[in-house]
């Protein structure tokens, strides 16, 4: 079982992942990964260009954080 599919199965099978729950995978604060993500970082430029904006809200490609995890 890959990586992306884990992800998919425990998020209930959706293409998209909220900053709450990348925030749980990486084992951070959501305040804490957003703090990150505006800072000039590694982990900031590798997630900011899979983020996906709807409305106001904040979302996160489930495959590239598989690929993200995978390369880690």
């Amino acid at each position: 079982m890959t990586t992306e599919e884990v992800l998919l199965n425990r998020f209930g099978g959706s293409p998209l992942l909220s900053l709450i729950q990348v925030a749980e995978i990486l084992h951070r604060s959501p305040e804490g990964l957003r703090i990150t993500l505006n800072g000039d970082n590694e982990l900031a430029r590798r997630l900011l260009p899979e983020k996906v904006k709807i409305g106001r809200r904040v979302y996160f490609r489930t495959a590239a954080i598989a690929r993200f995890i995978d390369e880690a």
